[in-house]
């Protein structure tokens, strides 16, 4: 089968955003590709963290890709800084990749406005990074989110680069972009992000996603009464409909908003009750794999091994490649 790679960096408890724009598409690929699926953590070093939470958050990542299905039988679950490789392979990669590529990359813009008092040298060279995390498994299919497009534009021109300079060793990946597009948060403005504090995180209680969606999520700011009709297209609360709710639902809000048969409380009300009932079985295995943390971290040491493996058999090849055979 052809290999699929995609990884979150774990910078903190991961969202709804991170479930239906990156796992559940995940999930629904593991039958059809040999799929690697990694916690990157170095990506996470981009922008300031306590060091004493990184464990934390990596084990809080791996027990949310188990949680909502990623089956350890079927995919690879790794952690990127246990494969020396990546790093290894991105800066032989730096070396081909011209700075004046990062520098059109149009999320770079976006984490210099998130990160203005730490503009490192990893904020513009992090895209490089990525091309290894994908190369290096010679992954030829990368699912990600609208937003994450240019990268993999960007890891075919280094594969296309290295290549034509030293000889063919890596594919070409294309990505796959899930129903799941760009999640925006409860702002209704910005991509759902922790930085943001707009999200409802996966391990939060069906009261607290209650609390959060009924107080703070944001609809059709041009309806201010339930007797004004309004437009779905640009609210966000009926955009996460479109994700966790049924076809006659989504047709009953989209008729009754338009028509102000109902108010924007019992729109809200139906989506609480469908994310709930989906992330349900999640929060059930989440329990599970809090109390059984050893066996988390066997499954994520025995990927590791696995995705090393493939790494050291990649990295023989790029060293032949590039001359490095003392």
């Amino acid at each position: 089968m052809k290999r699929v790679f995609s990884g979150i960096q774990p910078s903190g408890r991961l969202h709804i955003g991170n479930y239906l724009g990156a796992i559940k598409n995940w999930i629904s690929l593991q039958d059809k590709y040999d799929t690697i699926f990694g916690i990157v953590d170095y990506h996470a070093m981009t922008v300031k963290y306590n060091p004493e939470e990184m464990n934390n958050r990596v084990l809080n990542a791996a027990i949310n890709y188990l949680a909502a299905g990623i089956d350890p039988e079927k995919s690879i679950l790794m952690l990127q800084s246990g494969v020396k490789e990546h790093t290894e392979l991105a800066w032989i990669l730096n070396t081909i990749t011209p700075i004046s590529w990062l520098e059109r990359v149009p999320t770079f813009k976006d984490k210099i406005k998130q990160n203005p008092d730490n503009i490192n040298m990893a904020l513009m060279d992090y895209p490089v990074l990525m091309a290894a995390d994908i190369l290096l498994y010679k992954a030829e299919f990368v699912p990600v989110g609208e937003d994450q497009v240019p990268h993999i534009e960007l890891t075919r021109e280094i594969a296309r680069r290295f290549n034509s300079i030293f000889g063919n060793v890596f594919p070409e990946p294309k990505e796959i972009i899930g129903k799941a597009k760009r999640i925006l948060g409860l702002d209704g403005r910005e991509k759902m992000s922790k930085s943001l504090n707009n999200c409802i995180y996966l391990d939060e209680t069906a009261e607290e996603t209650e609390e959060k969606i009924l107080k703070k999520a944001v609809t059709d700011p041009q309806r201010k009464r339930k007797s004004d009709a309004g437009n779905p297209e640009v609210c966000n609360v009926f955009a996460w409909h479109t994700f966790f709710s049924t076809k006659d639902e989504i047709e009953y809000v989209n008729n009754g908003c338009r028509k102000a048969l109902i108010g924007c409380v019992v729109c809200k009300k139906m989506l609480i009750k469908n994310i709930n009932k989906e992330l349900e079985p999640l929060h059930e295995k989440q329990a599970y794999y809090q109390s059984h943390i050893d066996e988390v971290k066997e499954i994520l040491y025995e990927g590791t091994k696995k995705a090393g493996a493939i790494a050291k058999e990649t990295m023989q090849q790029v060293r032949e490649a590039i001359g490095f055979l003392y």
